[in-house]
């Protein structure tokens, strides 16, 4: 069956992650075996976490295996090229250039019958959740990004098939250990029981049931006993830099959980100007989870904002911005919180659907910067969205821009949300994020940014270190804009000079909250810690590399030298992807050049919006007369390329008749639980092809 070509290109994933108390490494193990009978060139389409670090890529073929390199993006794609012109066989990674979450995976040269295992390896943070578990998500879903009309559009190209469907399975395992005992693991997916590794609970495994179908994303929360308190992981350098580099130099992690005094929490804020901001596109239609279809995302959203809007304080200021290819307010300018303004509101919130096209949410949001601010109201910005946009990038330096007028608090709905676009946004505009998939920890959740929201802003905030004599440290990460009471803030330090291990530290955290002044200490030593390997220094090139890629967009035009070759140079020094580099691997072993002509393989993700919002696609492009037209648009509604829906076209077949029986194909194998919506139309089409065989057209 033409739709269901791209089972020729068979393949697995084996997902190893291990936890060390907040911070996972992950190395994914993709298994691809070239069923045709020709080269094939397999591009696949990869959703990672936005702040992952991606620090290793590597090929076997047969008994061979190549490791790559980190090298400038336009050269590795010109070595990548050049290798397939001239018969060999080539690896690319390389990041959108529209959103670091989304990666681009190329195999080229792959001969029939021949397999390659692709082994990728990133670290990332784990974030704190509201009921102070750990998160952690090895994103599978991959919607589609909308990007907006006469903007540049992203060169990565996402062939997408119904979660249910996809043609691969994973296998998934995880180890945790911890200074303190671990408690439980829960999943969204399911798993088989824990298994502790001592008697102090410290370690322990955990496996994905077996069976499991990755066509929706896994969520791990991790809780530990007495957790989350400030902490200071010191990692040597790597012994082959140069000393005074980031990789040559020890490398520091502080993790800072401050405590605002009991008197200036209790006279928690009771006023501000929450400005609501929700998603009602297209696709805020589909499913907030694969395991509860019932439950749409629009539903989701319109919950939280429910609960949102009941616990504001009395005396503060609101308004409600809806969006999609247009965007609307709710009132002309934010009104005060009444009994009356309220009830208006839930009234007309209840009423919302997710009917407005598009994800273009960059107007609502100039708009919404555009309005003066409410003096004595600090302006509290949430925002509800699946993060399907393509400008992510574009967004998050609007944000940053107007980062000193207001508070941005996210929330990522449903699988396959932009964890880029959602994490920025927070990041950026000194908020919070939080990602909901179903309604069993909305409250919590909703609970807690509301409380951060009430919460006075932190000013003024400074870092100071007290270091032994001849040892300085350089702050790689951003300067600290916001805190929250009992919220993790990371810093990264590179940690220069020569001291005993016995030697000892103290950083000092400064800051204003309502006009008291405030600090926290944390004393540590210098002694590095064992077995961390170099996952402290990725993490710390990975926080420069975004700082410096955030300077360079917003200088760019402007002559402001040496950013991108920065990046460049720390992000090959250290092994860490960035948007200006990418992995190449070359095949040179053999010399033997792949004989026959290459075939381009688009390998589908799974994405919800494709199985609820494809029939609607394709229903549109029917005409009055019951045909379709062979075109991208059809192609694209069938979740294939041109190519794959043209070239199996016997010579003699009429293209309007074969593209109306790919439709009714589809129709028949992929949408009978909706029957009763498309049987009519088509009924039509088959008559309209038996008029054409009539008229001998076939």
């Amino acid at each position: 069956m033409l739709l269901l070509s791209h089972l020729s290109i068979r393949h697995s994933i084996e997902v190893e992650l291990e936890v060390r108390d907040h911070v996972a490494t992950v190395v994914s193990t993709l298994l691809y075996e070239n069923k045709e009978d020709k080269p094939i060139e397999a591009v696949f389409v990869l959703p990672l976490p936005g702040d992952a670090a991606v620090c290793h890529f590597s090929a076997v073929i047969g008994q061979t295996q190549i490791v790559a390199e980190v090298k400038d993006k336009q050269q590795a794609r010109e070595e990548y090229d050049d290798a397939l012109s001239s018969g060999q066989q080539a690896f690319l990674l390389e990041e959108s250039d529209q959103s670091p979450d989304i990666f681009s995976l190329s195999v080229g040269s792959l001969p029939p019958g021949e397999s390659a295992s692709i082994r990728l390896e990133y670290v990332t943070e784990l974030a704190v959740q509201a009921d102070d578990g750990l998160r952690f998500c090895l994103p599978a879903v991959l919607n589609p990004r909308y990007q907006p009309q006469g903007r540049k559009t992203s060169k990565l190209s996402v062939t997408s098939v119904p979660a249910s469907l996809v043609p691969y399975s994973l296998s998934f395992s995880a180890r945790v250990s911890s200074p303190h005992p671990i408690s439980k693991v829960e999943s969204s997916s399911s798993l088989d029981p824990l298994q502790y590794l001592n008697a102090e609970k410290t370690q322990a495994t955990v496996r994905l049931a077996a069976g499991h179908k990755f066509d929706r994303d896994v969520e791990l929360l991790i809780y530990y006993t007495d957790a989350h308190q400030p902490t200071a992981v010191v990692e040597a350098g790597q012994a082959s830099a140069k000393p005074g580099t980031v990789m040559g130099d020890l490398m520091m992690m502080l993790s800072l959980y401050p405590e605002f005094p009991q008197s200036v929490m209790s006279s928690v804020a009771s006023c501000g100007e929450f400005v609501f901001l929700m998603d009602r596109s297209g696709s805020m239609r589909c499913p907030t989870s694969s395991s509860k279809r019932e439950e749409t995302r629009i539903s989701s959203a319109r919950d939280t904002l429910l609960l949102l809007l009941k616990s504001l304080p009395m005396g503060c200021y609101f308004n409600i911005y809806s969006f999609g290819s247009s965007y609307e307010h709710m009132f002309p300018k934010s009104v005060e919180y009444s009994e009356k303004t309220m009830e208006e509101a839930l009234k007309k919130v209840e009423e919302m659907t997710a009917n407005l096209g598009e994800t273009e949410i960059l107007k609502p949001l100039e708009h919404i910067y555009s309005q003066p601010c409410i003096p004595n109201q600090p302006r509290q910005l949430f925002v509800f969205t699946d993060g399907e946009v393509g400008n992510t990038k574009e967004v998050i330096n609007l944000v940053k821009k107007n980062s000193g007028s207001h508070r941005c608090f996210s929330f990522g709905i449903g699988e396959g949300a932009s964890t880029a676009l959602i994490n920025d946004l927070a990041k950026e505009g000194g908020g919070h994020a939080q990602f909901i998939s179903g309604g069993d920890r909305m409250q919590p959740k909703v609970r807690n940014s509301l409380r951060f929201a009430l919460q006075p802003a932190v000013q003024d905030v400074s870092v100071t270190w007290d270091l032994p004599k001849g040892v300085s440290a350089t702050v790689l990460s951003p300067p600290i804009t916001a805190l929250f009471q009992g919220q993790r803030s990371l810093v990264y330090a590179q940690v220069s000079g020569q001291s005993s291990e016995a030697a000892e530290g103290c950083v000092t955290v400064k800051y204003s909250l309502a006009g008291h002044l405030s600090q926290n200490q944390l004393r540590f030593t210098l002694k590095p810690a064992e077995d961390t390997g170099l996952t402290v220094h990725r993490l710390g090139a990975r926080t420069l590399i975004r700082s410096l890629e955030m300077e360079e967009r917003e200088h760019r035009g402007q002559q402001v030298g040496g950013v991108k070759e920065k990046v460049v140079e720390l992000s090959v020094q250290s092994g860490v992807s960035s948007s200006f580099t990418a992995f190449i691997a070359v095949n040179k072993s053999d010399g033997k050049e792949i004989q026959g002509p290459l075939v381009r393989r688009n390998v589908p993700a799974p994405s919800e919006y494709y199985f609820k919002n494809a029939l609607l696609q394709l229903v549109s492009l029917q005409k009055a007369s019951g045909c379709w037209l062979l075109d991208a648009a059809l192609a694209a509604a069938l979740g294939k390329t041109s190519e794959e829906v043209e070239k199996p076209k016997p010579a003699s077949v009429n293209q309007q008749v074969w593209a109306t029986i790919l439709a009714l194909i589809w129709l028949h194998g992929f949408k009978t639980d909706a029957k009763e919506e498309w049987e009519l139309l088509a009924m039509k089409a088959v008559s309209w092809i038996h008029a054409q065989n009539g008229n001998n057209k076939f």
